[in-house]
């Protein structure tokens, strides 16, 4: 089946989302980084290696579909950071936004009635769910613990732990 021109161009759109997403989690690796926080460095570091995992889902349902991926330019991002908890409150504010991307993807799969996307997309609407609460459980504990050395420096292990699962097979 092939997916329709407004599919399409939704999907592609997504792929960019991803791929800044990933490209704006590395800017928050790199400020942990240079805090000494090597576990909140991991923590997005791995964010780094599933967005772009979430881009290259998109991109072969595009491929196995008969359409095209555009590779778009991605923007900079452009966020600072003055404490700690500013990139998680970032995080939390990004994850909300890509919810709404994806949300926009399927209600432009339901009008084209393309139940195939649909299915795939929910996936993705699982995944946000998932993403939304630890970003929002991170704001919490660095609220709650974080003001701390010892807090700072459990948490910073908790994260550190953390490692990347690839998805096994496409989401369908």
């Amino acid at each position: 089946m092939a997916l329709s021109p407004a599919v399409e161009e939704k999907l592609n759109t997504q792929i960019n989302k991803e791929i800044y997403s990933a490209y704006l989690y590395l800017t928050f690796a790199d400020y942990y980084e240079g805090r000494g926080l090597k576990g909140y460095a991991n923590w997005y570091m791995v964010q780094v290696q599933e967005e772009l995992s979430h881009a290259m889902i998109l991109r072969r349902y595009l491929l196995d579909n008969d359409a095209s991926p555009v590779m778009l330019a991605i923007d900079k991002p452009d966020k600072t950071f003055d404490d700690d908890l500013a990139p998680l409150r970032a995080g939390l504010e990004h994850e909300r936004y890509v919810t709404s991307l994806i949300n926009d993807c399927y209600a432009v799969a339901y009008a084209e009635k393309d139940w195939r996307t649909m299915k795939m997309l929910d996936w993705f609407i699982d995944e946000q769910g998932e993403e939304e609460t630890n970003a929002t459980d991170m704001v919490t504990e660095m609220e709650l613990f974080g003001e701390s050395a010892d807090g700072l420096f459990s948490l910073d292990q908790k994260y550190a732990a953390r490692t990347f699962t690839p998805t096994t097979s496409m989401p369908m």
